[in-house]
Protein backbone atom coordinates (compact mmCIF):
# COMPACT_ATOMS: atom_id res chain seq x y z
CA UNK A 1 0.00 0.00 0.00
CA UNK A 2 2.51 2.65 1.09
CA UNK A 3 5.13 3.69 -1.44
CA UNK A 4 7.54 4.77 1.30
CA UNK A 5 10.63 2.60 1.68
CA UNK A 6 13.77 2.33 3.78
CA UNK A 7 16.05 5.28 3.10
CA UNK A 8 13.21 7.71 2.25
CA UNK A 9 12.75 10.89 4.25
CA UNK A 10 9.81 10.46 6.66
CA UNK A 11 6.80 12.60 5.72
CA UNK A 12 6.56 15.82 7.66
CA UNK A 13 3.40 15.42 9.73
CA UNK A 14 1.39 17.48 12.17
CA UNK A 15 -1.67 16.34 14.12
CA UNK A 16 -3.26 16.62 17.55
CA UNK A 17 -2.82 13.77 20.02
CA UNK A 18 -5.23 12.32 22.59
CA UNK A 19 -4.79 15.41 24.82
CA UNK A 20 -5.05 18.01 22.06
CA UNK A 21 -1.28 18.58 21.92
CA UNK A 22 -0.02 19.19 18.38
CA UNK A 23 2.72 16.71 17.51
CA UNK A 24 4.95 17.00 14.47
CA UNK A 25 7.94 15.19 13.02
CA UNK A 26 10.26 18.07 13.96
CA UNK A 27 9.41 17.48 17.66
CA UNK A 28 11.42 14.27 17.38
CA UNK A 29 14.50 15.67 15.63
CA UNK A 30 17.60 13.96 17.00
CA UNK A 31 15.53 11.07 18.40
CA UNK A 32 14.54 7.70 16.98
CA UNK A 33 10.79 7.36 16.49
CA UNK A 34 8.44 4.43 15.99
CA UNK A 35 5.17 5.50 14.30
CA UNK A 36 2.61 2.71 14.27
CA UNK A 37 -0.66 2.96 12.37
CA UNK A 38 -3.57 0.84 13.52
CA UNK A 39 -7.17 0.56 12.28
CA UNK A 40 -9.24 1.21 15.43
CA UNK A 41 -8.60 1.79 19.13
CA UNK A 42 -9.74 -0.90 21.58
CA UNK A 43 -10.28 -3.61 18.94
CA UNK A 44 -8.60 -7.00 19.61
CA UNK A 45 -5.66 -6.73 17.17
CA UNK A 46 -4.97 -3.09 17.92
CA UNK A 47 -5.12 -3.73 21.66
CA UNK A 48 -2.69 -6.66 21.36
CA UNK A 49 -0.28 -4.49 19.34
CA UNK A 50 -0.46 -1.45 21.64
CA UNK A 51 -0.11 -3.59 24.78
CA UNK A 52 2.91 -5.42 23.34
CA UNK A 53 4.57 -2.05 22.70
CA UNK A 54 3.55 -0.88 26.20
CA UNK A 55 5.05 -4.00 27.80
CA UNK A 56 8.36 -3.33 26.02
CA UNK A 57 8.29 0.46 26.40
CA UNK A 58 11.25 0.56 28.81
CA UNK A 59 13.38 -1.33 26.29
CA UNK A 60 12.42 1.14 23.57
CA UNK A 61 13.26 4.07 25.86
CA UNK A 62 16.60 2.49 26.82
CA UNK A 63 17.48 2.26 23.11
CA UNK A 64 16.51 5.90 22.51
CA UNK A 65 13.13 5.35 20.82
CA UNK A 66 9.97 7.40 21.21
CA UNK A 67 6.66 5.77 20.21
CA UNK A 68 3.66 7.40 18.54
CA UNK A 69 0.44 5.59 17.60
CA UNK A 70 -1.87 6.84 14.85
CA UNK A 71 -5.45 6.03 13.89
CA UNK A 72 -8.47 7.95 12.63
CA UNK A 73 -10.18 7.71 16.03
CA UNK A 74 -11.28 10.82 17.93
CA UNK A 75 -9.09 12.26 20.70
CA UNK A 76 -11.67 11.05 23.25
CA UNK A 77 -11.53 7.48 21.95
CA UNK A 78 -7.71 7.58 21.89
CA UNK A 79 -7.66 8.86 25.50
CA UNK A 80 -10.05 6.09 26.58
CA UNK A 81 -7.74 3.53 24.89
CA UNK A 82 -4.75 4.96 26.78
CA UNK A 83 -6.63 4.99 30.10
CA UNK A 84 -8.02 1.47 29.73
CA UNK A 85 -4.68 -0.15 28.82
CA UNK A 86 -2.30 2.28 30.59
CA UNK A 87 -0.44 3.11 27.39
CA UNK A 88 2.66 5.24 28.14
CA UNK A 89 2.89 6.88 24.69
CA UNK A 90 0.71 9.45 22.87
CA UNK A 91 -1.82 8.50 20.20
CA UNK A 92 -2.61 10.85 17.32
CA UNK A 93 -6.29 11.45 16.59
CA UNK A 94 -5.92 11.74 12.81
CA UNK A 95 -9.61 12.18 12.01
CA UNK A 96 -8.89 14.15 8.82
CA UNK A 97 -6.41 11.46 7.63
CA UNK A 98 -3.62 14.01 7.06
CA UNK A 99 -0.93 11.80 8.65
CA UNK A 100 -2.51 8.56 7.40
CA UNK A 101 -2.44 9.88 3.81
CA UNK A 102 1.06 11.37 4.16
CA UNK A 103 2.38 7.90 5.05
CA UNK A 104 0.17 6.21 2.43
CA UNK A 105 -1.47 3.67 4.73
CA UNK A 106 -5.12 4.26 3.69
CA UNK A 107 -6.60 2.03 1.03
CA UNK A 108 -8.73 -0.96 0.06
CA UNK A 109 -8.94 -3.82 2.56
CA UNK A 110 -10.83 -7.09 2.82
CA UNK A 111 -12.38 -8.50 5.98
CA UNK A 112 -14.78 -11.41 6.15
CA UNK A 113 -15.44 -11.21 2.41
CA UNK A 114 -16.23 -7.50 2.43
CA UNK A 115 -14.12 -4.87 0.69
CA UNK A 116 -13.81 -1.40 2.18
CA UNK A 117 -11.27 1.40 2.60
CA UNK A 118 -9.36 1.60 5.85
CA UNK A 119 -6.01 1.93 7.58
CA UNK A 120 -3.42 -0.70 6.77
CA UNK A 121 -1.61 -1.77 9.94
CA UNK A 122 1.89 -0.50 9.20
CA UNK A 123 4.84 0.63 11.32
CA UNK A 124 7.58 3.07 10.37
CA UNK A 125 10.87 3.27 12.26
CA UNK A 126 12.44 6.70 11.77
CA UNK A 127 16.06 7.47 12.65
CA UNK A 128 17.35 10.60 14.41
CA UNK A 129 17.72 12.37 11.03
CA UNK A 130 14.11 11.75 9.97
CA UNK A 131 15.00 8.94 7.55
CA UNK A 132 13.02 5.69 7.40
CA UNK A 133 15.10 2.94 8.96
CA UNK A 134 12.41 0.27 8.59
CA UNK A 135 8.91 -0.13 7.16
CA UNK A 136 6.98 -3.06 8.65
CA UNK A 137 4.03 -4.06 6.47
CA UNK A 138 3.27 -7.45 8.05
CA UNK A 139 2.81 -6.51 11.69
CA UNK A 140 2.66 -9.34 14.23
CA UNK A 141 0.32 -7.75 16.77
CA UNK A 142 1.30 -9.95 19.71
CA UNK A 143 5.06 -9.76 19.05
CA UNK A 144 5.47 -6.36 17.42
CA UNK A 145 8.18 -5.03 19.74
CA UNK A 146 10.47 -7.92 18.72
CA UNK A 147 9.87 -7.10 15.03
CA UNK A 148 10.94 -3.49 15.61
CA UNK A 149 13.86 -4.08 17.97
Amino acid sequence: MTTLKVGDQAPNFEAKDNQGVTRKLSDYAGKKLVVFFYPKASTPGCTAEACNLRDNYQTFQAQGYEILGVSADSAKRQQNFINKYELPFPLLADEDHAVINAFGVWGPKKFMGKEYDGIHRTTFVIDANGVLEDVILKVKTKDHAAQIL
